[in-house]
């Protein structure tokens, strides 16, 4: 018998005993709650229409519970999207949307598990947390490799995850693949080239998915042989999209659709959202945000009115959501800035640093062969117009049909006939970047130094430490890449606010030679700026479209920003990867690049290693 034939047939045995509720379920007043969750993986199984998945399991479990069509992650990175799961709240309301940048939260907010148990859950993580922020104590009563519901006393109900890594990024690049799924079977999608390279990733990412169904049912015939089946709603979902290159970690459809599957036995049905039943496919709009205060309702909990998601099962069921929101913020060693909307159909995208191309190099990202093969190909000039456009530098917006344009390469927001959507959409998000008070408009530094006594959250709702109207509309002015503009950008570099400068600074850089030409003495000044940040936006301006002797004064800046010992790490992350940006005008500060010594640095998060990376990727270059 073929192999994969076997597993499918061995798996599913057991595991329809499981459905059909073979099992002797104890009395209890309170459901249990069973969440498995994957990595780095979209909806690419069966019960999505995908016929290349291999996915009995899961395709089982969907037929038997309810599946949402149109699950998002609130972001397309681990860290990031699991801040909004543990919190209910958008990440950029709590200056915790960066990589790993383990912010504080506001005295009075909660991770939905001390809620949990609270209210007499055992509650268990195996294993990963990742969270962009400081974990308060209490959250877990077992956070570990270890960690299992067979571990709680006797009878207490349990709240527990399972997450699994196998589909991760990480685990689909081996350059030697002997792949069940035959490469040649995969589609390719519009963005990327048809390589063998490509393919293998591709068929090496869904031989993980079919090893991923099969540990979901070996977590599902746990509960059946405990006798647990009938007292424990199921959920299944993952962190965000695929772990090949132009998914995670852009605010596309493809890094933040995901699957979402839920069961609920007949004990526990009447707490389903009100459109449950067997195999019902749900339109329903549903992200991360709605996670945490969806499982407080099941429990019997009214979420508090700080979390920013709507419960869609439990006693507190609220109407469904019209839009769903989502981010993009610095990825491990790189700075970018994106706000993206959907409506389930459409998906508008904010670029608010388009002069960085969409595939700045990551050094992990780069250990993929799809991206390495992607990149080259590119260099040598061998790309279409759609795969070219990875590679280089972003609108200031973008607008896709999901329903006609599934790998969203037709850019709408110059058609006519949707320039309606456009303003709708637009509106949607700038409206939420108000109403979530969303810090993410400061450079990172300024996060933390505004934040000093406070957290993040706190500060973003205090007009004096963060007047957000005019810092966002700063940001939007500069990055509309509007030549009228100009003139409020060389004047706002004497605002008193050092964010509204900063955003004056990027504009006229975003604008190249026309805005130094046009604030040429104005960013000369800039370079001793009192605020970091602004010095490193004026110094990469001057250094790469200013004449000789402005080039030598922002080297000089350079020189200073780049130290380690002498700034938070943020400004020389910031620093050096401005100075990436020069290429051999960079040269002059090799052996000071060369001597950065990142030993210094405390284990907080981010740690030296972005530094480092940055480090070898610029000395890389410089031969």
């Amino acid at each position: 018998m073929d192999r994969r034939k076997f597993i499918r047939k061995s798996s599913l045995a057991s595991f329809w005993l499981w459905l059909t509720g073979n099992s002797i379920a104890a009395e209890a007043d309170k459901p249990n709650i069973l969440w498995i969750t994957s990595e780095d993986h979209g909806p690419h199984l069966g019960c999505y229409g995908d016929l290349y998945a291999d996915t009995p399991n899961l395709d089982l479990l969907a037929e038997q519970g309810m599946l949402f069509k149109r699950a998002w992650s609130t972001a397309p990175v681990c860290a990031a999207a699991r801040t909004a799961l543990i919190t209910g709240v958008y990440p950029p309301s709590l200056g915790a949307e960066h990589m790993r940048s383990l912010v504080a939260m506001p005295p009075f907010m909660k991770m939905y598990p001390q809620y949990l148990r609270e209210a007499g859950y055992y509650c268990s993580n195996n294993s990963k947390e990742d969270y962009n922020l400081i974990k308060p104590d209490g959250v877990w009563d077992d956070s570990s490799s270890q960690a299992h519901w067979l571990n709680r006393p006797q009878d207490q109900p349990f709240f527990s995850v399972f997450n699994y890594t196998m589909t991760h990024e990480s685990q689909i690049r081996a350059s030697d693949a002997n792949t069940t799924h035959d490469p040649a079977g995969v589609r390719v999608p519009a963005y990327q080239p048809d390589t063998p390279e490509v393919r293998s990733n591709w068929a090496q990412y869904y031989d993980r998915i079919t090893q991923l169904d099969a540990v979901v049912a070996d977590r599902l015939n746990e509960l059946n042989e405990a006798g647990l089946a009938e007292d424990t709603i199921v959920f299944f979902y993952s962190d965000h999209g695929s772990g090949i290159p132009r998914s995670k970690r852009w605010p596309y459809n493809s890094g933040l659709h995901v699957p979402m599957i839920l069961f609920f036995p007949d004990k526990w049905r009447h707490l389903a959202p009100d459109e449950y039943a067997a195999g019902v496919k749900s339109d329903r709009l549903v992200d991360f945000m709605d996670l945490a205060p969806t499982v407080l309702s099941m429990v019997g909990i009214e979420p508090p009115t700080h979390m920013q998601g709507r419960a869609f099962a439990g006693n507190f069921q609220q109407a469904p959501k019209p839009y769903m929101m989502a981010f993009r913020g610095r990825m491990d060693e790189r700075y970018d800035l994106a706000r993206a909307v959907t409506d389930g159909r459409y998906l508008y995208m904010r670029q608010y640093m388009p002069h960085r191309i969409y595939g700045q190099y990551l050094e992990y990202m780069f250990q993929t062969q799809a991206t390495q093969v992607w990149k080259r190909m590119y260099d040598e000039g061998r790309l279409n117009e759609a795969q070219r456009r990875f590679w280089e530098t972003k609108p200031p917006e973008e607008l896709y049909d999901l329903e006609i344009d599934n790998d969203e390469i037709d850019n709408l927001v110059d058609s006519p006939a949707h320039q309606s959507k456009l303003a709708e959409l637009r509106q949607v998000q700038q409206a939420w970047i108000r109403e979530a008070k969303d810090i993410g408009f400061l450079p990172e530094n300024e996060i933390r130094n505004r934040s000093v006594d406070s957290t993040p959250y706190e500060t973003a709702r205090d007009p004096n430490r963060y007047p957000l109207e005019r810092i966002a509309s700063m940001a939007d002015r500069a990055s509309s890449l509007a030549p009228e503009a100009t003139p409020e950008l060389v004047a706002a570099l004497q605002d008193p606010d050092s964010a509204v400068r900063y955003w004056a600074a990027l504009g006229l850089l975003m604008r190249r030679e026309a805005g130094i030409n046009a604030g040429r003495d104005q960013l000369r000044d800039a370079l001793t700026d009192p605020a970091p940040a602004v010095r490193v936006a004026a110094a990469e301006a001057l250094g790469v479209y200013g004449a000789e002797p402005e080039l030598e004064a922002a080297l000089s800046t350079f020189a200073e920003l780049i130290d380690v010992e002498g700034n938070e790490i943020f400004i020389p992350m910031m620093a050096l990867s401005a100075l990436d940006e020069m290429h051999e005008k960079a040269s002059p500060l090799r052996r000071q690049i060369e001597a950065i010594d990142v030993s210094s640095v405390t284990r907080t998060r981010p740690e030296g290693r972005e530094i480092e990376r940055l480090k070898a990727k610029l000395l890389g270059d410089l031969g």
